[in-house]
């Protein structure tokens, strides 16, 4: 789900910023009393007492309530527990959204929109380059690259998706990021797709291309286990919206890659992917086999998900081009939905122009899913992009303030301090860390000047974006409360205090008032997130940081660059990756960028991108496997 989600909870803890997660029922305490042993009738309605009252005031932080207030407040909360349970007997499935949609468009902001579509550009060179000896040579080559070649007939689609087929099984042991192979399905398209070629027919830059699919998009005939134990064997029997549109495009679906269990991290129920430039680490996700897949060549391209993270997070681990498109540009039927006011389906790929080919395929509405507008995608990869106007986070950038060390107390135990000593060391690490990488931010700022660039310093709008973050669990907790109430929650790999079956419990105290509260802040923070691309076109950024939860909040594009490789003095990984924070990879581990624009500027975000990698060629780099 989150790019360093653990840290960050932390930090906020450090802050003061308290959990937002406080019952504003009394459910719990009401199923309590109400279990077999403590009621055999089951029949009658339930006890509620004014203690209990009291005691769900004292975690809403209400009250205290008089005697007569708690009396008038009985009836009430005693007919809303069965509202509770008429509504639960209903069984709503996943794909149930609820009745209200989120645009994350601030009042008065206009979509772009084109008067026709228009034909899709490619900066990929007219003379086609002669295919090697080895076709495995080809395997870390771009869409465009492998477009031409395919689009030529130098070589067949057979042939690019047998090689990446058996890429796939030769690695799949040491990273695993394969759920299911859908050989069968890809062998048929493949065939199809040269024999259309041959015929004169051709369909756009992904005929033929073979690519993979986050396993939480349904594929007719394969499992769909969203990553989840007790999910292995789910299967839908229609495929989803973005599946079906890469099948139009003539793309080849070669396999179904794994993510962390419901979306969360790089465990899954079959173990952990693993990162092609130091195996001994995870991914990160949650959209961790596809990050993986495509770093390891063993893919053209992947589609991943983002909800507050998971697609900057393996991007930045594995050294890919991810891109986040503005929530509601692409339709999400047929995925797993996590949070429905902030999941987004989005490419990774090896380069900026490959995702702009990808995301030109999939965008728009399908007449389902209500969240997704009707704007334009007018990928432009010839634009001049010096005509833009280029912000940067300036305090982003800063230096990471030194921590201080914790106070000592004298009346504490010999356990405390060796806690208290260990928290210090382990801070003084990550700080360590985290000013060897922003050397790379900086070197960023500074070709981005070399490029001819006047770097506008912006700042994000000071608002309590963690304050805002129980709107997700909130709603995943609802997306997924028959495993809370089912107690299969526990089937889940990952059960600490962290991890969605804790989450999910706590996420049903919170208040619907609440809920509705973080909301209005949310209009807020669109509002003035938004106000920043009235003064700058592109914001650049390190991918970590405030603006990672800001603007998945705010529904914002995101586009998540390779920015160089850690050389021999960077600080060592710690022996165990325990999947805390995206830096700790080490010497030879890539590192990342991210830049931002304004609602639906997807298109000039991917050419701006496109511009800082023909600088750089940061995206052609690649992990060696054996």
């Amino acid at each position: 789900m989150t790019l360093d989600r653990r840290s960050f909870l932390t930090a906020c803890s450090h802050a003061g910023i308290a959990s937002p997660l406080l019952p504003g029922i009394l459910y719990t305490l009401v199923a309590q009393a109400q279990e077999p042993s403590n009621n055999t009738d089951q029949s009658k309605p339930p006890k509620i007492t004014p203690e209990m009252i009291d005691q769900a005031a004292v975690l809403a932080g209400l009250g205290p309530f008089t005697a007569e207030q708690k009396e008038m407040m009985v009836d009430a909360l005693v007919d809303n527990n069965g509202s509770y349970k008429a509504i639960r007997k209903l069984h709503l499935p996943n794909s149930v959204a609820p009745a209200y949609v989120f645009h994350p468009m601030p009042a008065g902001a206009i979509l772009p929109d084109s008067a026709s579509p228009k034909p899709f550009p490619s900066v990929a060179p007219e003379t086609v380059p002669e295919v090697p000896a080895n076709i495995e040579d080809l395997a870390f080559s771009t869409i465009s690259e492998l477009a031409g070649l395919i689009r030529t007939r130098k070589i067949t689609s057979l042939a690019l998706t047998q090689m990446y087929l058996a890429r796939l099984k030769r690695y799949d042991s040491k990273l695993h990021f394969v759920i299911s192979l859908t050989e069968e399905r890809a062998l048929a398209q493949a065939k199809a797709v040269d024999a259309e070629i041959a015929g004169g027919k051709y369909r756009g830059p992904l005929h033929g291309i073979p690519w993979g699919a986050k396993d939480l998009l349904a594929v007719k005939g394969y499992p769909t286990t969203w990553g989840a134990g007790g999910f292995e064997h789910q299967s839908f029997d229609e495929d989803a919206t973005v599946v079906q549109r890469l099948d139009a495009a003539g793309a080849v679906l070669v396999a179904k890659f794994t993510l962390g269990a419901l979306a969360m991290g790089d465990k899954w129920f079959g173990g952990r992917t693993r990162n092609p430039w130091n195996p001994n680490q995870g991914s990160s996700g949650s959209s961790a086999g596809s990050a993986s897949a495509v770093a390891a060549g063993c893919v053209a391209f992947a589609i991943g998900s983002e909800t507050l993270g998971s697609i900057s997070s393996p991007c930045t681990r594995c050294g890919v081009t991810g891109l986040r498109p503005t929530f509601g540009f692409v339709p999400r039927t047929g995925a797993m939905a996590l949070s429905w006011t902030m999941d987004k389906l989005g490419p990774i790929t090896r380069s900026a122009e490959d995702c702009a080919i990808v995301l030109d395929a999939i965008h728009g509405p399908d007449g389902k899913d209500t969240s997704v507008a009707a704007a334009s995608f007018d990928w432009n990869p010839l634009m001049d992009w010096r005509k833009l106007r280029i912000g940067y986070l300036k305090s982003e950038f800063d230096s990471p303030p030194i921590p201080k060390p914790a106070e000592t107390s004298a009346n504490g135990t010999p356990q405390q301090k060796k806690e208290r000593e260990k928290h210090e060391a382990e801070q003084k690490v990550a700080t360590t860390r985290r000013e060897y990488d922003r050397r790379y931010d900086l070197a960023a700022l500074e070709k981005l000047r070399a490029m001819g660039i006047d770097l506008i310093p912006v700042e994000l709008p000071k608002l309590p974006y963690g304050a805002m973050v129980p709107l997700l669990t909130a709603e995943a907790a609802a997306a997924f409360d028959d495993l809370t109430l089912s107690g299969r929650d526990r089937l889940l790999t990952e059960q600490g205090i962290e991890d969605w079956p804790n989450d999910f419990r706590v996420a049903r105290f919170y208040p619907a008032v609440e809920y509705i509260q973080a909301n209005r802040a949310r209009t807020l923070a669109i509002q003035q997130v938004s106000a920043l691309f009235n003064e700058v076109d592109i914001l650049v950024t390190p991918t970590t940081g405030k603006q990672l939860l800001a603007t998945n909040l705010t529904g914002h594009p995101a586009i998540i660059l390779p920015n160089g490789l850690r050389g021999a003095d960077a600080p060592k990984p710690p022996k165990v990756d325990d999947g805390d924070s995206d830096d700790i990879g080490g010497p030879g581990t890539p590192v990342s960028l991210t830049f931002l624009a304004g609602h639906y500027h997807d298109a000039k975000l991917a050419a701006f991108a496109l511009a800082y990698q023909q600088a750089t060629g940061f995206n052609k780099l690649h992990p060696k496997l054996d």
